[in-house]
């Protein structure tokens, strides 16, 4: 079995101050000086500068919740990738659920951005997963190949090798219903056979395949024992700096 690193990332979403991003970031640095995974903070784009200056010399990388497929011009209130890298980001989070459902992104939409990210060698974290309505229809595995087949069209073996995959099944987003670790083994398995059919198995068994969904410290080492398991994307467990601690020092 190839050998792969756990990323966890924390995803602030729309939380948080550049005062309350600093300090946490803090005491983050202090508390998870022996982790062994690799560690990122998709943080809001007013902070993204100065919680990069903030972690410089720890493991911590700092990365966008959403970028922009444009590269430059007239869209209000876009972020472009020059200006992501520009300000520090190292990987922007694409096609969370939260931004196909409340703003209508779609599998279009997402495949621009990663090819736009690619091309400034800002590292995708492509979000996929199932509503509960596809989940109770037995739909998962459909909805999961055409979110990546679709979502990912285009691009070459080698580029495939650098994504990070997110499954987030929707039913699990902070309802204190996490995916139990056997179904999130299997469908990351299922994931990665839709990678391997399309682009080889070599190319799939690179790409790091994370986990969301109403993760805490208490099912974080469950789930990061699944061998198809590459890691974590943190919500609501990452706002507090005590609680993302114990996520990333969890299987210690």
């Amino acid at each position: 079995m190839t050998h792969r690193p756990t990323l966890i990332i924390g995803n602030w979403k729309m939380n948080k101050t550049i005062a309350e991003a600093e300090s946490f970031l803090s005491s983050l640095s202090l508390s998870i000086k022996q982790c062994t995974s690799e560690v990122g903070l998709a943080v809001p784009f007013t902070m993204i500068s100065v919680a990069n200056k903030a972690v410089s010399g720890t493991k911590i990388r700092i990365g966008a919740q959403n970028v922009s497929s444009y590269e430059q011009g007239a869209y209000t209130g876009e972020i472009s990738c020059a200006m992501l890298k520009d300000a520090g980001a190292s990987f922007t989070l694409i096609g969370h659920s939260e931004r196909r459902r409340h703003f209508h992104e779609d599998d279009k939409i997402v495949n621009a951005k990663i090819l736009r990210c690619l091309e400034w060698s800002i590292q995708p974290i492509v979000c996929v997963g199932e509503t509960s309505e596809e989940h109770q229809a037995g739909m998962t595995h459909e909805v999961l190949e055409r979110q990546i087949i679709n979502g990912m069209r285009g691009l070459t073996q080698d580029q495939i090798k650098g994504l990070v995959l997110a499954y987030e099944p929707v039913w699990a987003i902070g309802t204190n219903q996490a995916a139990t670790p056997d179904i999130v083994e299997k469908t990351h398995a299922f994931c990665r056979s839709v990678l391997a059919k399309k682009w080889g198995n070599p190319a799939a068994e690179k790409v790091l395949i994370q986990y969301g969904g109403s993760v805490t410290a208490a099912n974080a080492a469950d789930l990061l024992n699944q061998p198809d398991v590459d890691g974590l994307l943190v919500g609501g467990a990452s706002l507090t700096w005590e609680s993302f601690s114990k996520i990333l020092l969890a299987r210690n």
